[in-house]
């Protein structure tokens, strides 16, 4: 049964690299609704995803005549569907509602692995990065509030600044971090916390 699935594997795999619409479609239906919830997972989004799977048999068949020299039809579609859905993220780091949901699951896991425990050390390289370009009194802030546990009110009177301004320093010193950290982790790393998103969901 599977030499027999795998010649018809090849066969459509041929017919769609010789152009054949009507094997392109089969291959396409037989993957869509896997991509789709697989993708869905990562983006969060039902309307992106479906854009992003058509992204994906787009790239297919623009690249048809190379389908023949795939081994693992399944491993390659889910690679590219990876990748799709790595550089939708970077983009949508501009992307305040995007970047929220993105940011809300940014936590590498409490493993004791050597390579966790670089994607930790990266992830926490990065993030003293942004802190580091933020503007002198906005970092202040920013550190009293989150390393120091100082509420906006403590802030405000030991820095004569009205609590208001404390609120909004802070604001503004998360959503810079936020798009720092997406667009400078590295794949490994923001895969990895792709990978605990799909685990939660």
């Amino acid at each position: 049964m599977q030499k027999t699935e795998k010649i018809n594997r090849d066969k459509r795999l041929q017919q769609i690299a010789a152009g054949d619409e009507r094997a392109f479609q089969s291959l396409f239906e037989s993957y869509r609704s896997r991509l789709y919830h697989y993708m869905l997972g990562i983006v969060k989004s039902e309307e992106v995803a479906e854009e992003l799977v058509i992204d994906v048999f787009m790239k297919i068949w623009m690249g048809r005549e190379l389908l023949t020299q795939i081994e693992n039809m399944d491993a390659f579609l889910f690679r590219v569907a990876c990748n799709k859905s790595i550089d939708f993220l970077r983009k949508a780091s501009n992307n305040r509602e995007l970047t929220n949901i993105i940011w809300d699951n940014i936590q590498l896991a409490s493993s004791t692995t050597a390579e966790s425990r670089l994607m930790q050390q990266e992830y926490e390289k990065i993030l003293r990065d942004a802190i580091d370009l933020l503007p002198p009194k906005r970092r202040q802030v920013y550190l009293m509030s989150r390393e120091e546990g100082m509420t906006h009110a403590e802030i405000a009177k030991e820095l004569g600044i009205a609590p208001s301004t404390i609120a909004n320093q802070i604001v503004d010193a998360q959503r810079f971090i936020k798009s720092h950290l997406l667009k400078h982790l590295n794949s490994t790393v923001l895969f990895a916390i792709l990978m605990l998103e799909l685990k939660k969901g």
